[in-house]
């Protein structure tokens, strides 16, 4: 399979999503050397969670896939981690010198150019490349618009559209202080 074909398997998730009264028009699949192993689409009103956009449901997904000995949370396992270090990559921004794999390797191909949200996850998730089938203006066209969303991350956080601001940062430095000298910590 190709670019093509993956595009069109996210584009049949994205109607099915609609035809089905799930969600908006957006399915995505999440690709590893060249093989599917991962689809989402939009379940927004199928679930009434914001977050269930197709991208972030194939990550989910993705993860769970690839990491299918993670513990489930309880007090038995709750001090347990299973994802891999690796270094980072020569010429990353980053500050720590290893972080866990995550979605390292892994491709995302989406019916749609991903809002903020979505974009946000698949750099947390650490995906090496997005393909997408409509741009932002088709997108737009058919009532979906997330312009707003992007200009507004660029203004001050004392001008934004909802109220951001900082109270008592010594309450957060705690819990700030208690990651900076874990000795067994795990960056992700």
């Amino acid at each position: 399979m190709g670019h093509k074909e993956f595009l069109a398997e996210a584009a049949r998730l994205a109607t099915e999503s609609v035809e089905k009264g799930w969600g908006g028009p957006f399915g995505s699949v999440i690709t590893q050397d060249d093989e599917i192993i991962a689809r989402g689409q939009n379940r927004v009103l199928l679930t009434a969670d914001p977050t269930a956009h197709g991208e972030v449901e194939a990550i989910r997904k993705a993860v769970s896939l690839l990491n299918p000995e993670a513990p489930t949370v309880s007090e038995e396992h709750q001090n347990e981690f299973t994802l891999e270090l690796i270094p980072r990559p020569e010429g990353s921004p980053d500050v720590v010198p290893e972080r866990a794999r995550m979605l390292q390797g892994c491709t995302i191909y989406t019916s749609g150019a991903p809002c903020p949200m979505c974009m946000s996850a698949i750099y947390w998730s650490r995906i090496g490349a997005v393909y997408y089938s409509c741009d932002w203006e088709a997108t737009e066209e058919i009532g979906f618009s997330d312009a707003f969303q992007y200009e507004d991350f660029q203004r001050p956080t004392s001008e934004r559209s909802i109220k951001v601001e900082q109270l008592f940062p010594e309450v957060g430095a705690r819990a700030y202080d208690a990651w900076e000298h874990k000795k067994d910590k795990h960056p992700y």
